[in-house]
């Protein structure tokens, strides 16, 4: 009998030819840039035992040739945005893709909308500090969008297994928070990078002061990570899906299993990793993920008919495509410590939900630049 990390390496696709393309000293660059992209050059330098020009050399070079956006990973929650929600979207007509942005952008409520190739046209990711607020863009959107008969189903984003969705500066300028928290926030959304003394000549204030509500921000718990993003590789297909069940019995044992498996899709130091974004919903769909395959194929076999397999007795139903233009926001494609960050939650009927953890989360250095 095979282990279960054999079957999935054998089945599922295990190694990445586009991860094993770049050397692995760069992928060590991207993973300590995306678990802290204020983290110096000169600590990275220690911690890879290179020189600080070879650490610049390759900082750039992984900039220019993955075009990477230093961000910011926030704690929603400690925010007040407790409103999230996955909207997916059929058009029955064909739409003109540059009415339906500005549509978008013309609110502070979505943050990332993505075109999809496939049994759907568009992914949304919102998020809103109150419910009737969202509710009005809800409905608002839903008709400047009638003419392209839009079939628009959202579902609430209940637990989020792994990953993130970068929230826009219209967003951030909106949030109940200090004045000089938000101006902070602002600036390290647009460059989680910007150095000390760059944040103070935009913001006007002295180093010093700056520093001291810096920290400040840190203790109150919004920033979750200073990280980074990347470009969507052109030679990779990634694909999302919405997936819709029917709990029957052996549901649990089911879930759990393929949970358990995504954490082994990724080789040991992935540039990017296989699994980018998973999480449980509640509404119009059950589940929602977002995962990087070497081409369309692989992904095909290792999700849909994958999924579909592990819930068969289940009356699964799928919406899948592959991730296209992103018409807002940032896509999060970044590297990712699966095994350590995939965060799986276990319901038995009358029981308080478990969160369990394959293993501990990397503690992070917040650090300056």
């Amino acid at each position: 009998m095979r282990c279960q990390a054999s079957i999935i390496m054998e089945d599922y696709d295990f190694h990445s030819a586009f991860n094993e393309r770049w050397s692995p000293f760069l992928k060590r660059i991207v993973r300590l840039l995306s678990d802290n992209s204020r983290m110096s050059v000169t600590s990275m330098a220690k911690r890879l035992g290179v020189s600080r020009m070879t650490v610049e050399k390759m900082v750039r070079k992984a900039e220019v040739e993955l075009g990477i956006i230093y961000t910011l990973e926030l704690n929603e929650a400690a925010l007040g945005l407790n409103n999230q929600h996955l909207i997916l979207v059929k058009f029955t007509e064909k739409p003109d893709y540059g009415k339906v942005a500005r549509i978008l952008e013309g609110s502070h409520i979505p943050q990332v909308a993505v075109r999809v190739n496939g049994t759907y046209d568009l992914f949304v990711y919102a998020n809103a500090e109150d419910q009737n607020e969202y509710v009005y863009w809800d409905k608002t959107t839903q008709v400047l969008l009638s003419e392209y008969k839009a079939l628009w189903q959202p579902s609430d984003l209940a637990f989020r297994h792994l990953g993130f969705f970068p929230i826009r500066n219209a967003l951030i300028e909106r949030l109940k928070i200090p004045k000089i928290y938000k101006d902070i926030l602002l600036l390290l959304n647009e460059d989680s990078r910007m150095s000390f003394a760059k944040m103070a000549e935009r913001l006007g204030m002295k180093s010093n002061t700056l520093a001291y509500n810096f920290k400040k921000l840190l203790k109150s718990g919004y920033i979750k990570r200073f990280t980074m993003v990347m470009r969507t590789p052109q030679s990779v297909s990634m694909m999302s899906m919405f997936g819709k069940y029917v709990i029957a019995k052996g549901f649990e044992e089911d879930s759990m299993r393929m949970r358990r498996e995504i954490t082994f899709l990724d080789d040991k130091v992935p540039l990017i990793s296989r699994c980018l974004f998973s999480a449980q919903l509640i509404g119009g769909y059950d589940f929602f993920f977002v995962g990087v395959y070497d081409s369309y194929d692989i992904g095909y076999n290792r999700l849909i008919k994958y999924y579909r397999e592990r819930y068969k007795r289940h009356k699964v139903k799928v919406m899948y495509g592959t991730i296209g233009e992103t018409l807002l926001g940032h896509f999060p494609t970044r590297s990712l410590d699966v095994r350590g960050e995939f965060n799986m939650i276990r319901w038995d009927p009358g029981v308080k939900p478990r969160v369990e953890k394959p293993s501990e989360t990397a503690s992070r250095n917040w650090g300056g630049s």
